[in-house]
């Protein structure tokens, strides 16, 4: 079993920086791939990145590559989400997800066992 938790989500204008965090907490010898989701108004939750337990690999949907970056921390089941140049089609809530490190990168909800609840992001335009 693993608990998840974010944060860093807010308010921001049009073209600004956001960055979110995630601390996944399991066992001490577990190490988690971990990916970013999120769900805008009225629409599904989405795949936005993933990354590999080790962080030698990362995935990125296209509405994001070149603006989001994600990366791991010093503690090994921290990730980031580094958003520059947000729009408001970026509002959403953003939730982070985690499942054990040997199985590799989810690039679907369906692949992700553990889940935050969940921080809004907001950018007005």
């Amino acid at each position: 079993q693993a608990q998840v938790e974010e944060s860093g989500g807010g308010l921001v204008q049009a073209g600004g920086s956001l960055r979110l965090s995630c601390t996944a907490s399991g066992p001490t010898s577990e190490s988690y791939a971990m990916g970013w989701f999120r769900q805008g108004p009225g629409k599904a939750r989405e795949f936005v990145s993933a990354i590999t337990w080790d962080g030698i690999a990362t995935r990125y949907a296209d509405s994001v590559k070149g603006r989001f970056t994600i990366f791991r921390g010093n503690d090994k089941n921290t990730v980031y989400l580094q958003m520059n140049g947000l729009k408001p089609d970026d509002t959403a809530v953003y939730y982070c997800a985690a499942r054990s490190g040997f199985l590799g990168m989810g690039l679907s909800d369906r692949d992700y066992v553990y889940w935050g609840q969940g921080t809004q992001v907001t950018v007005s335009s």
